[in-house]
């Protein structure tokens, strides 16, 4: 750890140096889990070794909680953030705050529990509207209670999965939801967080009533850049780029997710981190897989990303996913050290 880190981010500091302590030590619950895999920390050592800078920014990998909904519902939350902790994992976003565990916790216990991990719980995913439901847990029917929560656990950012889709698929539908987002980015930053909105494929498609508008562009273009921002799946937006690079009619539509980013980077803190393999044979062009045995190439757009601006390597924050892993926990330790195991340096870009 070098001092400018240290006197620049003390919590993260903190969470290093206490992680630097650990070393390889696993703990009981740990070794009974996953037996005697090696840890990230050991294969970001060995990777030392190696030539270039590691891509991945010190004290920005996390995990989606999602990911993991099978092992949280059988085994609690406090084993699998001790697996987390041990495969070297820094930060968690959360999607619901049971994921079904028995013994469901307080917010402020699981907070307490996720840092007594090491972990930092940095966001979350709520619905953006259930408009047959007044009493739903969403952003539309409870805006309060969502951050009321959300505030509670110290998360610095609070968001949606949802599709801008509430008032259909045109363009004025997409400035009406951006309208939504607006008031949600709002209230949110005056409790001191960062209302987001995470991706999938269909966000890239077109405007029914004009098809040669792509209707993320009417979302960047209509909400506060100040108020609403990004969480970029990298995954769903190749699988974007494969479905709509044309329009309706046939012609082109260059799509180019990075480049997205690299024009607009600090609407970004957010990335989910999650990989394919190139299919075309499927609908979205690509299969998922666990991070590092796709075919995205995240070396390179790591390095681009945190390349773009001074404060790229402390600002945003890469959370690993996979929708439906075989095996969990082996998705979350092999994706850690993946990422992990990436260095800088001449890679064609």
């Amino acid at each position: 750890m070098n001092r400018k880190t240290t006197s620049a981010d003390p919590e993260l500091a903190h969470r290093l140096s206490r992680r630097g302590m650990l070393g390889v030590a696993a703990g009981a619950t740990a070794a009974a889990l996953v037996g005697g895999a090696a840890t990230p920390a050991a294969a970001a050592a060995a990777g030392e070794k190696g030539r270039g800078r590691p891509v991945l920014p010190p004290g920005r990998l996390g995990i989606q909680l999602y990911s993991l909904r099978d092992k949280i519902t059988t085994l609690g939350f406090a084993p699998v953030f001790a697996e987390l902790e041990r495969y070297g994992y820094d930060e968690i976003e959360f999607a619901g705050y049971t994921q079904g565990s028995a013994g469901a916790l307080t917010l402020a216990q699981l907070k307490a529990l996720a840092r007594d991990h090491g972990l930092n719980p940095i966001g979350s995913h709520v619905g953006y509207y259930d408009d047959n439901n007044p009493g739903a847990y969403t952003f539309a029917q409870n805006l309060t209670k969502v951050l009321d929560d959300a505030e509670a656990l110290g998360l610095k950012h609070i968001g949606t999965a949802s599709g801008p889709f509430r008032h259909g698929a045109t363009v004025d539908g997409w400035k009406r939801a951006a309208e939504d987002f607006n008031t949600y980015g709002e209230a949110a930053r005056k409790r001191g967080m960062k209302f987001y909105q995470h991706n999938h494929a269909e966000e890239f498609s077109f405007a029914t009533d004009k098809p040669q508008v792509r209707l993320y562009d009417v979302l960047l273009a209509e909400t506060d850049p100040d108020l609403v921002y990004l969480e970029m799946d990298i995954y769903w937006a190749f699988c974007a780029q494969f479905r709509f690079s044309k329009r309706p009619d046939g012609r082109p539509a260059r799509l180019d997710p990075l480049d997205y980013v690299l024009k607009q980077p600090h609407r970004y803190p957010l990335f989910h981190v999650k990989d394919g393999i190139r299919d075309e044979t499927t609908r979205d062009g690509y299969r998922m897989s666990d991070v590092g045995d796709g075919d995205i190439d995240y070396k390179r757009f790591l390095s681009k990303v945190t390349a773009r601006t001074p404060q790229g390597r402390r600002y945003h924050h890469w959370q690993t996913e996979h929708d439906n892993p075989v095996d969990s926990l082996a998705f979350a330790r092999k994706s850690s050290e993946h990422l992990h195991s990436l260095r800088s340096g001449r890679c064609g870009d």
